[in-house]
């Protein structure tokens, strides 16, 4: 087999500019080709700016609900009413940010040697990828080896297309002037369900619209339930098993329409329904690149696609749409191409985190696997309110969630639902990946008093003594 010395990479996400670092590391020449700035969506319009948006309504909602540590606000107790936000100095500052990380993203590149196209890029029938520069000059770019990264785009409906004012996708929210007087969320996944909770701590009225008859419905019931328990605390409205079919703009506000004929009247409407995978414009089916019915490309689980040479990595796959698998996937597809040791995308190592208030982090097997019968395990869930620092926090929602295989007392999965559990996962995603049982997470030292104690806890309520 040659020896693979080139390397083009359509797409500057995570799974693009990752797999440039890793192609350079081990000697390969490097292309780069990308529309919209290294980063791509995840730095530039998703991830990164929906994060920060969210640390300004953390700080918001710590704030107005921090009377019962005996804070006040000018003398007086602390409400809601008290705090503001200016919504066009955090939105600059959040479009500020990404830019920032873009350009460090790229200064990296280019230090490491990527050579960097500003354009598009599309195969050719003998599977060469064919650069169309920001002047609309073209150039093609032969290469040993071609990774696709170009990521997703929001889906939306036919009769409620966004107009970047009234009627938004999550990538147009960071233009708005002011908070929104009273938004409405169609889609109650991990995007509708984030933006719902950031939105209503930065004062709007939120309605939440939920198809399902839970919000998260592909997160753990458990962790579902607790944060609608919160939302409905708060005051955010959640519509269940209500489908919106339309949206249209009125003379000073918006209209959702549902599927039973009933409108939903806001200031504005946030689309959170999906996404589409952007491979539609790469030629792919004349270079012999198999999709599935949605249009993702179809991979392995070391990234190559249906042609010899051509890998792909991130959400133009389809497989779990997260910045770190894409930037995995990136990484995984460079050390297959170019002959480095590989291990193959292992999906129930990957952790990943609903980023409300609470947030919710999961990792490994879950309770549907575990009803369903596709493992044989012991569960066990411990309530955070009891725990020393949560107390000192004024935490009282959340709880720890353990699956342990039956007979090794492996840790199988786990589910955290607390402030910070994005964090507080990781020990528990190296539980599963390093195949630790539970005595031995029991064994391991924790910090007294800290809500990682919890985890510990959790592990000592799974020992079976021995007989």
């Amino acid at each position: 087999m040659p020896r693979v010395t080139s390397v083009v990479i359509v797409g500057g996400g995570p799974g693009g500019y990752e797999a440039a670092l890793v192609a350079r590391q081990l000697g390969a020449d490097v292309t780069l080709v990308d529309r919209d700035g290294p980063g791509g969506s995840a730095v530039l319009t998703d991830c990164v700016p929906s994060k920060a948006l969210i640390a300004t309504a953390n700080v918001i909602t710590a704030a107005t609900s921090s009377a019962s540590l005996g804070v006040l606000i000018h003398g007086l107790t602390p409400d809601p009413s008290l705090v503001g936000v200016d919504l066009a100095a955090v939105n600059q500052r959040i479009k500020a940010l990404a830019l920032a990380q873009s350009a460090d993203i790229s200064a990296r590149l280019v230090r490491d040697g990527v050579r960097i196209i500003a354009g598009t890029g599309r195969f050719d029938e003998s599977g060469q990828i064919i650069a169309t520069h920001a002047d609309g000059s073209t150039e093609v770019l032969p290469a040993d080896a071609v990774l696709v990264a170009t990521g997703a785009r929001p889906r939306v409906l036919p009769d409620a297309m966004p107009d970047g004012e009234r009627i938004l996708t999550w990538e147009q929210v960071y233009d708005l002037p002011e908070v929104p007087e009273a938004l409405i969320v169609v889609g109650s996944g991990v995007t509708g369900a984030e933006f719902a909770g950031a939105y209503h701590a930065l004062g709007s009225s939120v309605t939440l619209i939920s198809s399902r008859d839970h919000v998260l419905p592909s997160e753990d019931p458990d962790a579902a339930s607790v944060l609608e328990e919160v939302y409905g605390r708060r005051g955010l409205q959640v519509m269940s098993r209500s489908r919106a079919v339309s949206a249209r703009r009125t003379d000073n506000g918006v209209e959702v329409t549902l599927e039973t004929g009933a409108v939903v009247t806001g200031s504005h409407v946030l689309m959170a329904v999906g996404s589409l995978p952007n491979t539609d414009t790469l030629n792919l089916g004349a270079a012999g690149i198999e999709t599935d019915a949605g249009g993702y490309i179809t991979v392995d689980r070391v990234s190559r696609t249906s042609r010899r040479g051509v890998y792909a990595a991130g959400d133009c796959t389809g497989v779990l749409m997260l910045a770190s698998v894409a930037a995995m996937q990136g990484r995984i597809a460079m050390w297959h191409a170019l002959g480095d040791a590989v291990t193959p995308l292992e999906l129930n190592h990957v952790s990943s985190t609903v980023f409300t208030h609470p947030e919710i982090a999961t990792v490994g097997l879950t309770q549907a696997d575990l009803d369903a019968g596709r493992f044989r395990g012991d569960v066990v869930m411990v309530p955070l309110a009891p725990n020393a620092r949560a107390k000192m926090d004024d935490q009282h929602d959340g709880f720890v969630k353990l699956f342990c295989r039956r007979g090794s007392r492996i840790v199988a999965g786990a589910v955290i639902v607390s402030q910070h559990a994005s964090e507080l996962i990781h020990p528990l995603t190296i539980a599963v990946e390093q195949r630790l049982t539970v005595d031995q997470l029991a064994a391991t030292f924790t910090v007294y008093p800290s809500l990682s104690g919890s985890i510990g806890e959790a592990a000592r309520r799974l020992h079976i003594a021995a007989e």
